[in-house]
């Protein structure tokens, strides 16, 4: 490997191992799992919405596993307390020998208001205070603490030390506030659907954050979300165009069905046009908002090859400035995915 592919290769690859509203067999998604891990990939992330439990699946690959990291990829800031959190986090994390990733968010209105029946109010503040307290109970301090959302008087302390009193935070955030706050507060960012383009200005963005904290500059790792379809070597022409609509059908979702963070950030970015007709297209149905999912902005938010190409393209985002990109970890069979799997490593080597 040349130096400058050396340098490009530090770059961390991560999956997230199911999706939380479309969920997989449960043993495939954890034997899956347990082979990235044999294979010496970095972290595996769930993520959470109205269907299985957040930390009890994560309890399942912590005990399935031995080396790879597992990553809250993210738990909502209104279904449970920090204090809830924080135990949570420590407990995963000593069960695990420290591997474990707590991955923050808001969620969205609907879901906040609608499943979990919380009022959904300033995310920014409450991210804020959430990760101020976990942080608080992870370091064995009495809980004392006056914020906008908690006020917290008793001096209560975790009952156990955790491993790490600096376990990695991680914020899902999409907005131009909510990334400088992750750059102030946070250990890595977590983006969906950020253009592969501006890697750089969500760099520029997390730097200001750190700056007005007093950090150094890449405090904050970037770890994208990224939608992926690993395909064989010897892939058909029409196999290859199955995967890319298919790796376009969330897209339009996103931008089209899930309130306006997602849109709003792709037409910050650039992407007005594309955006439009996503949504012009959901007036005529899910086939039509696929279809309005250009080449372009499909290129630009999701990785669609074999290995050897998806390396490829990872190579240049991390250029750009990916420091652990979150792949979605392949379907189709055990053995399938294990070769897969095994072939994505050897490009990486």
């Amino acid at each position: 490997m040349s130096e400058t592919h050396a340098a490009r290769r530090q770059y961390r690859v991560g999956f997230v191992a199911d999706s939380p509203n479309f969920p997989a067999a449960w043993n495939d998604v954890v034997e899956k799992v347990r082979i990235a891990d044999e294979l010496g990939f970095d972290s595996v992330w769930l993520g959470e919405s109205w269907g299985y439990e957040l930390f009890t699946s994560l309890a399942d690959l912590v005990r399935a596993t031995q080396r790879i990291k597992i990553g809250a990829g993210i738990a909502n800031i209104y279904s449970r307390s920090p204090a809830v959190l924080a135990s949570s986090a420590a407990t995963l994390d000593e069960r695990s020998g420290g591997r474990f990733l707590l991955g923050l968010g808001p969620s969205g209105a609907n879901v906040i208001e609608h499943w979990h029946g919380v009022r959904f109010e300033k995310p920014l503040q409450r991210t804020r205070e959430y990760i101020e307290i976990i942080r608080m109970i992870l370091r064995g301090e009495k809980l004392i603490y006056h914020g906008t959302f908690f006020k917290l008087e008793r001096g209560f302390k975790l009952r156990f030390t955790p491993p790490r009193s600096d376990l990695p935070i991680y914020v899902a955030a999409m907005g131009p506030k909510n990334i400088i706050q992750t750059g102030e507060i946070a250990d890595g960012v977590m983006p969906i659907y950020w253009p592969c383009t501006k890697w750089g200005d969500l760099r520029a963005l997390l730097d200001e954050g750190a700056r007005k904290a007093g950090r150094v500059p890449h405090s904050a790792m970037i770890a994208p979300y990224i939608t992926t379809a690993l395909l064989p070597e010897n892939v058909s022409e029409e196999r290859r165009q199955e995967a890319r609509s298919a790796a376009a059908m969330p897209l339009a979702y996103y931008v089209g069905k899930m309130g306006t963070y997602y849109a709003d950030m792709l037409r910050r970015n650039g992407f007005e046009a594309e955006v439009q007709a996503i949504i012009d297209g959901w007036q005529k149905g899910i086939k039509s908002a696929i279809a309005a999912v250009s080449p372009r902005l499909l290129d630009a938010v999701a990785l669609v090859g074999t290995p050897r190409e998806v390396v490829a393209r990872l190579d240049q985002w991390a250029e750009w400035g990916v420091d652990e990109p979150l792949l979605t970890m392949p379907e189709g069979p055990v053995d399938e995915v294990a070769a897969l799997l095994q072939d994505l490593k050897e490009a990486l080597a």
